[in-house]
């Protein structure tokens, strides 16, 4: 089996925000790899922790945030141990990002040749006229008609589909090792979505770059990504190659999001939603995360945190079942799904 390259490691990593309410641990704990030129799709429910994750890795979570813990390793060095000038000369030039909104994250009071020209002679070291010239390629690049004239619009000139493509144009501007994609195809329709997701991934395979993506839709996780880490009020509670996630997630949380999402492959007559909801990052429970919604759980689910445990196949799962420590049910029927457990009540191994 071949050792693929990791360029970017997460370990353990800790980010906090003060509120008047009190810290929050937004994201707490959260380890992953990267391997170059692959995909990781990064998963979960609104307030997981997956963009703040993001932003940790480029050092943008603001004032009242804080990295409080763990080390986030691009090809060896650790970022958070960077000066402030190295990291800036580092984000949007080796690792770049194509945030949520591109209204909101163009500025209205420039042209988008402006802003894509601005990087260009920033970490390029381009003279005007080639930065100019340069974003034209680019917007081609991206499938914008008429660049040398789109070039001169503001962003409000521009429908949604264009503006995110320009949002692309800029943050493949300086050709960036790592490409953080979070939630491109938002607000977009569903023949836009199609577009963009088809775009980044062949810019991907011409350019070489490596992608994390982020988002909430699973369809997309599918169509896209290598491997997934499934994230839940702040952890990290599964992660695997995007294949095996599909075909035999373990976890009763990833169990639960792939029964709530409407199919064509089988009949359904509902679905079936996941019941309850994510906890309070104000008051987080005991034990395991997900336990108060979870249809498995035991009194040592609700008492005790599981760690993220590593099967011979690489692959991990946050979940006591999974756990030699587990003292159930060898087979536990999770939303109509059985799974093998694993520990002194289950005398089986995990499922090839």
């Amino acid at each position: 089996m071949t050792t693929l390259e990791t360029i970017l490691e997460v370990k353990n990593l800790k980010t906090t925000f003060k509120t008047d309410a009190g810290d929050v641990n937004a994201v707490d704990g959260v380890s992953f790899k990267l391997p170059k030129g692959k995909t990781i799709g990064i998963v979960g429910e609104s307030g997981s922790g997956k963009s703040i994750t993001a932003l940790s890795i480029l050092r943008l979570i603001g004032s009242n945030g804080q990295t409080k813990g763990g080390e986030i390793l691009y090809k060896g060095q650790d970022l958070l141990k960077l000066s402030e000038d190295k990291m800036r000369k580092l984000r949007g030039n080796e690792i770049s990002m194509i945030f949520q909104e591109p209204m909101t994250s163009l500025n209205p009071v420039y042209t988008v040749g402006q802003q894509i020209s601005e990087a260009l002679m920033l970490h390029q070291n381009m003279s005007k006229k080639e930065a100019h010239l340069r974003s034209i390629e680019l917007l081609t690049l991206v499938g914008i008609p008429s660049p040398d004239k789109r070039v001169k619009n503001y962003p409000f000139e521009l429908s949604g589909g264009m503006r995110q493509r320009v949002m692309i144009a800029m943050s493949l501007a300086c050709n960036p090792e790592i490409l953080i994609a979070d939630e491109p195809t938002t607000a977009l329709d569903v023949t836009i979505q199609a577009q963009i997701l088809e775009l980044i991934k062949d810019l991907q395979d011409r350019l070489g770059m490596s992608v994390i993506f982020i988002t909430h839709d699973l369809g997309v996780v599918a169509e896209t990504c290598d491997y997934v880490a499934v994230m839940y009020a702040g952890q990290v509670v599964e992660y695997s190659d995007v294949r095996s996630l599909f075909r035999e997630p373990k976890l009763p949380y990833t169990i639960g999001l792939l029964k709530s999402l409407p199919r064509h492959d089988i009949e359904q007559t509902k679905l079936e939603p996941i019941k309850g909801n994510v906890p309070s990052p104000y008051n987080m429970p005991v034990g395991c995360r997900f336990s108060p919604r979870c249809p498995a759980a035991t009194d040592l689910c609700r008492t005790k945190m599981p760690l993220l445990e590593t099967d011979e196949k690489g692959n991990q799962v946050r979940c006591w079942i999974y756990s030699e420590e587990w003292n159930g049910e060898s087979e536990v029927e999770i939303y109509g799904e059985t799974r093998i457990a694993k520990g002194r009540g289950a005398k089986t191994v995990l499922p090839d």
